[in-house]
């Protein structure tokens, strides 16, 4: 997809008045894999190179992957714009990682839920947290389409489930979610760990962080039904092969796709135009279409067939936000007994 535009336009004042762009920099810019990473390298990052005179390295790792550098990278950050989901980016904002966002005139249509108090990261867009399942196994062995985050528990699939582990949101979902259904929450997490443990644990094939080998999963049909997000699915559909997402009748959960600048960056002016170019109603659309997450610009418009299994218009009401503020806090303590109990 090539797209016509005009990065002045794109940045507002961003960088007006600076001679930044007198020789070309390089940026980089830490952000997912597999679906996301594609979309980037091929539609977005090279018009964003020519019109700004700029060089973009693309750095790919899951949000913890992206957090565990800025963290070891501190004082000496390699990084300029790091894109992680929501949970990781507040504590990203807390430790001090994320420097404050440039004024723009893009972020007066960015919608409020997807802004951070802090001014220090936004929002990049949506995507929704559910089941998927292979549409053609399902309709020869004559199994109804998953409706449920207790599905999970069922023998019928065999040993042919995957599920993200929980240092990959899709899992920390799940997690919540089977602990919501036995009477718990972020407060109370243990009846999550007795689900996994007991019910879901012999069901499963593998817990897979990687988009590229959930996807292998799915396609040798070592699995057939799963935990993960509404884009990466999406982007599995428009291979052509016969996948299908679910919304689970209890909710999905919103996932929230974010960046910031980088605290410490030698680059902070190029850095926070690249992050208003990605809210841009042209690269909002190319990440809809492309990478499957609904918009965080609201003057973005897609057709039926465009929003067709993203979290969009009314759809995004039904999602479930997490309570990161207690996630966070608890999160190491649970990734450590998940792998000590649940992943042996």
């Amino acid at each position: 997809m090539k797209l016509a535009i005009t990065f002045a336009l794109v940045t507002g004042t961003a960088l007006a008045g600076t001679t930044a762009f007198a020789q070309q920099k390089t940026i980089y810019v830490a952000g997912y894999g597999g679906s996301y990473e594609q979309t980037m390298r091929k539609d977005v990052i090279p018009a964003f190179e020519k019109q700004a005179n700029v060089k973009v390295e693309y750095v790919a790792g899951n949000s913890t992957d992206t957090l565990a550098k800025l963290q070891a990278q501190k004082g000496n950050q390699q990084i300029d714009v790091a894109i992680v989901d929501d949970g990781p980016a507040y504590q990203a904002v807390a430790l001090g990682f994320c420097g404050t966002l440039t004024d723009g005139p893009v972020y007066k249509d960015v919608a409020p839920v997807m802004k951070f108090k802090s001014n220090k990261a936004v929002g990049l867009g949506l995507v929704g947290s559910g089941l998927f399942y292979n549409k053609k196994v399902f309709d020869e062995n004559k199994w109804p389409a998953p409706t449920s985050w207790a599905d999970l528990k069922s023998k019928t699939y065999g040993k042919k489930i995957v599920v993200p582990p929980i240092n990959n949101t899709y899992g920390l979902h799940a997690l919540l979610a089977e602990a919501q259904l036995g009477g718990g929450s972020e407060t109370n997490i243990e009846p999550g760990f007795k689900a996994f443990k007991t019910e879901i644990n012999p069901n499963i094939v593998a817990y897979e962080p990687s988009p590229a080998k959930m996807t292998e999963l799915f396609q040798s049909g070592q699995a057939v039904l799963g935990v993960w997000g509404s884009g990466r699915v999406k982007a599995l559909a428009d291979t052509g092969f016969p996948v299908e997402f679910v919304y689970p009748k209890e909710g999905g959960f919103a996932l929230g796709s974010a960046a910031c600048p980088v605290e410490g960056s030698k680059n902070a002016a190029e850095a926070n135009a690249f992050i208003q170019y990605m809210l841009s109603p042209p690269i909002q659309k190319v990440m809809a279409t492309g990478a499957g997450f609904g918009p965080a610009n609201m003057t973005v418009t897609l057709t039926a067939d465009e929003q067709k299994g993203l979290p969009y218009g009314e759809q995004v009401k039904t999602l479930k936000a997490v309570d990161w503020d207690v996630a966070n806090e608890k999160r190491e303590e649970w990734t450590k007994r998940w792998n000590r109990e649940i992943e042996r």
